[in-house]
């Protein structure tokens, strides 16, 4: 708990939370990918609807793309459906390599 100017403030980082998101990681030596093009891929390629996802991060500078899906079974169907790598075209036609992963699951770096 955090007291911040006498008002009880509650850090607690849900673990369902965290079980309900993924991190799609592009490679870090692919052009870079517009916020929109992303959006794009995510309905595209990992067909998902609006319904399915609370809540979309991108982190540019390290090349990676937080979803956080809005129930558990959802997730766990893309990750095994990708089994875990997935591609990314872009405009010039060259492909990325994308690993598709539980948050917090894989290394940092």
């Amino acid at each position: 708990m955090l007291v911040i100017q006498g008002v009880e403030v509650v850090l607690e980082a849900d673990m369902s939370d965290r079980l309900k998101t993924s991190v799609c990681s592009f490679d870090p030596r692919s052009p870079r990918i517009s916020a929109y093009d992303i959006h794009e891929w995510i309905n595209d390629r990992l067909r998902l609807a609006k319904e399915d996802i609370t809540l979309i991060q991108i982190d540019g500078l390290n090349r990676r793309v937080s979803i956080k899906f809005s129930n558990e079974t959802r997730m766990e169907e893309i990750l095994e459906g990708t089994e875990g790598k997935c591609v990314y075209k872009h405009d010039t036609g060259e492909l990325s390599q994308v690993n598709v992963k539980i948050a917090g699951m894989g290394t940092k770096g």
